[in-house]
């Protein structure tokens, strides 16, 4: 090879690299799993308290995320959100992160939350359950600037049972 065929190699490697590592991180961040730190203990209630989320990696490379976030809707109006912050994941295993819940009206929050936990665990209707919407966001930058987000809306009930589940993939 000449002198112009490595210099040009090395310099699409540099190139590709970066792009690459925002891809797996991508695809990573897609694919995590998640629950609450202990197994069939979650409640929406807990949740606005703060407290710590398990993640599985269920890739063979390290993923990272910059936040990853839970926002909660009740009849269309915002609730409350749960935030954990920057992380990485070693590769096909689980780490525990702290997050802290965010809302302007804090109190108003764990109320619906309280009912709502109660109308899960079987108790008496008061709030139609159907109303709770969750949004599940994952923001994963590109080159560590440019802002990618994927998000996942699921109802209420559906994201219950995922914070309850007993076995993550990484188990």
């Amino acid at each position: 090879m000449n002198k112009h065929s490595i210099i040009t190699t090395a310099a699409i490697i540099v190139i590709v690299i970066p792009f690459a590592y925002s891809t797996l991180n991508i695809v990573g961040s897609q694919q995590l799993e998640y629950r609450w730190h202990s197994p069939g203990e979650f409640s929406f209630f807990t949740m606005s308290n703060h407290g710590e989320i398990e993640f599985c990696n269920t890739m063979p490379f390290w993923t990272s995320f910059q936040k990853f976030e839970i926002s909660t809707f009740y009849d269309e109006k915002f609730i409350g959100s749960f935030v954990v912050n920057s992380n990485t994941i070693n590769p096909l295993s689980s780490g525990v992160s702290e997050g802290k819940f965010y809302s302007d009206q804090v109190a108003a929050a764990q109320h619906v939350f309280m009912t709502l936990d109660f109308e899960f665990d079987g108790g008496d209707i008061r709030l139609d359950p159907n109303k709770l919407i969750v949004i599940v966001g994952t923001d994963t930058p590109i080159l560590g600037i440019i802002p990618f987000s994927s998000t996942q809306q699921i109802s209420g009930f559906d994201f219950d049972k995922i914070m309850n589940v007993e076995d993550l993939t990484c188990d």
